[in-house]
């Protein structure tokens, strides 16, 4: 296992929190190893998912909108057929006079938020098909997806979605983007936190993957929850593409499942390749986001205990943001090259 940045004696004495409240919440809400929005017709980057009321949140993020607004790529809704059900997808082409290969992108227990469409864009703008699938599509109360739901709701739907519906969307999904006629057939897979495990599992269902990223999620398990971790080497036995890994320091939720996956797959002759970013924290993707609200220093109030604890909490909070982001440029760094030898 290789470890990007400075070792964890190094970083002891420093050791950066998680990025503010919301990101603490989600490192303990990206539940692993289970496992659209309403239907919209296609359109030109005007499909950015909004939650209701929920303000600034985790699924409601205007910052990427605005940037996806931005972008000069072609974007669009597409329903993909799976059997009676339309997963309904946001897909994202590069600007190229080349056939390219597509990317298939999990988002994370919040569903499909705006910071899932402007990644996808992101990574047409590296060249590449991206199609990220709404995985709730007409799990909602009135038959929508994500946006049916409350933030309590989407992770609790999320949660209990049947693991051979999730195959089979992204099978469908997997089939949808490998004939469209801008691409050159070959697939590979990204998922986030709870995408991130799904991007494991379904590298499991689908041997013909030409590689499968795995942020910040683990492994397919036999045990049940709660119980101590336990790899289904059944289950990892049938992946047939390459597994990378991109894990966070402070997320020992997720570490702790790397040395029996590491073992698994050594002693099962698959190649994995688990990177884990110094100083960052679950979800560095996201926090480490360039375009995400630049962080207020506090105004002084003229009291003296509460002036301190709010210096003392940004500068927390920019610590484990300047992490973040380093984490997140060096992953990106890293793949765009492997992504560029498929």
């Amino acid at each position: 296992m290789k470890k990007l940045g400075s070792s964890r004696q190094e970083a002891a004495g420093k050791k950066p929190l998680t990025l503010i409240v919301l990101l603490m919440f989600a490192m303990l809400m990206c539940v692993s190893g289970v496992a659209a929005q309403d239907a919209m017709s296609a359109h030109h980057h005007t499909g950015a998912t909004t939650m209701g009321s929920e303000p600034e949140s985790e699924f409601v993020q205007d910052w990427a909108k605005q940037q996806l607004a931005k972008s000069p790529r072609h974007s669009e809704w597409v329903k993909v057929k799976n059997g009676t059900r339309e997963v309904n997808s946001f897909v994202v082409y590069p600007e190229s006079n080349k056939k390219a290969t597509a990317v298939i992108v999990i988002h994370e227990i919040f569903g499909m938020s705006d910071w899932v469409q402007q990644l996808t864009d992101e990574l047409a703008e590296a060249g590449y098909i991206a199609i990220a699938p709404d995985l709730l599509s007409g799990m909602g109360p009135n038959g929508g997806g994500t946006s049916d739901f409350d933030s309590n709701g989407v992770r609790q739907a999320i949660d209990s979605l049947p693991p051979a519906q999730l195959a089979a969307d992204l099978n469908a999904v997997a089939d949808y983007v490998s004939k469209l006629p801008a691409a050159n057939g070959k697939v590979a897979v990204a998922g986030y936190c709870w995408g991130g495990s799904q991007s494991f599992a379904f590298a499991t269902n689908r041997p013909s993957l030409k590689a499968a990223f795995v942020f910040y999620g683990s492994a397919p398990a036999t045990n049940a929850q709660g119980q101590p971790y336990a790899i289904d080497k059944m289950a990892l036995g049938r992946i047939g593409a390459p597994v990378y890994g991109f894990y966070a320091e402070n997320d020992m939720r997720i570490d702790a499942t790397i040395p029996a996956t590491t073992d698994a797959m050594k002693e099962l002759n698959k190649k994995y390749d688990p990177v884990v970013y110094a100083g960052a924290g679950h979800g560095f993707m996201r926090a480490g986001e360039p375009n995400s609200p630049e962080l207020k220093a506090p105004v002084a109030k003229g009291d003296e205990a509460a002036d301190k604890k709010a210096a003392d909490d940004y500068q927390k909070a920019l610590t484990a943001y300047k992490a973040n982001r380093k984490a997140r440029d060096d992953a990106w760094t890293r793949w765009k090259a492997i992504l560029a030898k498929l």
